[in-house]
Formats: structure tokens, sequence, C-alpha cells
């Protein structure tokens, strides 16, 4: 089974549109839409804003559902100039930028387990490369391998979007990719983030978010159908 999860309604719409014989099945006051598109099993939902809700969300996908992979897939705000409204980045690996236990000597980032420590989580590698594929077909759209950079807050200003970048040489940030991320790698399930950037460095502003979701949530979307067709589970 592929699991999708998905911060905006918007994506969860799309491809439950695609979806045959979908049902809804709702857990902490969360819909996951259950169906097959191309034969395979899929689920997808709608999680919320913040690192919280992605976390709840993924462990509750894994707990009910049992997939064999998860894909976390939305938008995001560019954290250099090299990135445009409408291009994707894939995630390399992961990293909270708002982790911060520097008062404590340690680095910014870095997550603390209960048996280890870590700063960037890796995604899979095969799940990886094969959205990278899934994007290839999209027009006038430029696709990238990078960093992903979760914090629980909207980052607007071009000057911390810039601190951001350089302190973690990150491409893109956004608020849910890095707890989906976390959940999937204590529990050893393989998982991808696919995000579509929405406001770039210069067009950065909460209004610029609100014109461009729309266009962005349906690359990921044909994006996804693309990748649920192609993965091999």
């Amino acid at each position: 089974m592929i699991g999708i999860i998905c911060a905006l309604k918007v994506e969860v719409e799309g491809i439950q549109k695609i979806m045959k014989n979908p049902k809804k099945v709702t857990y902490a006051r969360m819909d996951f839409v259950k169906g097959i598109i191309d034969g395979r099993d899929v689920v997808a939902v709608e999680c919320g804003i913040g690192k919280v809700n992605a976390a709840i969300c993924a462990q509750v996908m894994i707990d009910l559902f049992k997939p064999d992979v998860i894909i976390n897939s939305g938008i995001s705000g560019a954290l250099n100039d090299k990135i445009k409204v409408g291009d994707i980045v894939i995630a390399k690996d992961v990293v909270q930028h708002d982790m911060d236990g520097t008062a404590l000597g340690d680095p910014l980032g870095e997550i603390w387990f209960n048996d280890e420590k870590k700063i960037y989580i890796e995604t899979d590698e095969k799940v990886s490369k094969c959205l990278f594929e899934a994007c290839m077909p999209l027009e006038n759209t430029k696709v990238i391998m990078g960093r992903i950079a979760t914090g629980d807050t909207f980052v607007a200003a071009r000057e911390k979007r810039l601190s951001i970048g350089g302190q973690f040489n990150a491409d893109t940030c956004e608020m849910e990719g890095g707890a989906v991320g976390q959940v999937c790698y204590r529990n050893g399930i393989p998982f991808g983030i696919l995000r579509c950037i929405s406001d770039d460095i210069n067009q950065n502003e909460a209004i610029d978010f609100v014109i461009f979701k729309d266009m962005a949530s349906e690359k990921s979307i044909k994006a996804m159908s693309y990748f649920i067709k192609e993965y091999d589970l």
C-alpha cells in the first residue's frame, strides 16, 4: 500500500478523484481515504499544518493501514534564488530548523531521541528516485533533489529564509516534512517528500502563497499519479 500525507485538502481531493472504490476512515478527526489507483492500494489524508499534526497523522497511518511506503506531498517556499515558483524539490533528506538545543551545546536542528541524536533524516533512495522521475513529464518545471527544512512557522521574511538556507544548506522550507520523516524513520517505513514551490525568495508573502498554492498543488497531484503507477512495491 502507498500512503500519501498532504497538508492541503485540495491535494487529497485531487487524488481521490482518480481513485476507484474510495472509502473514508476517520481516526483522530482525520479523514483517511482509501481506494485503488492503477491497481495499487492507496490511502491519502489531509494532516493539517504543522509538525505535530503531521506526526500524529503519520503514526496513525502506519498503525492503521501498514503502508509499504509513505509520501508527503505538498507545497513550500524557496530558500535561495535558484528556485522559482512552480519548480519542484524532491527531498534527499530533511531537517527541523526550529529544533534548538544550542543552549546545551548541541548543534541547531539536532533531534534528541531516547537512544540517539540526529540532525538530517535521509529519505529512501528508491522512493526519491521514482518521485524525481515522476516529475519529469511536467511541463515548464525544474526538478531538483535537495534538502528540505521543516519548522512550525510560516517563514515570510527574505532574510530569515536566506538564514535557514545558509545554516542547513537547504533549498526549501515548509511545516510538515521533517515530522513525517522522523516518524517514518523511527518506524522503519520508506518515505519520500515532494514539494512544489508556491513562493520564491522574492515572492514570499502570505498573499503569494494563496495565489500560487492551487497551481503548485495541481503539479503535485500529477506527479503523485505517475509515481503510484510506476513505483515498484
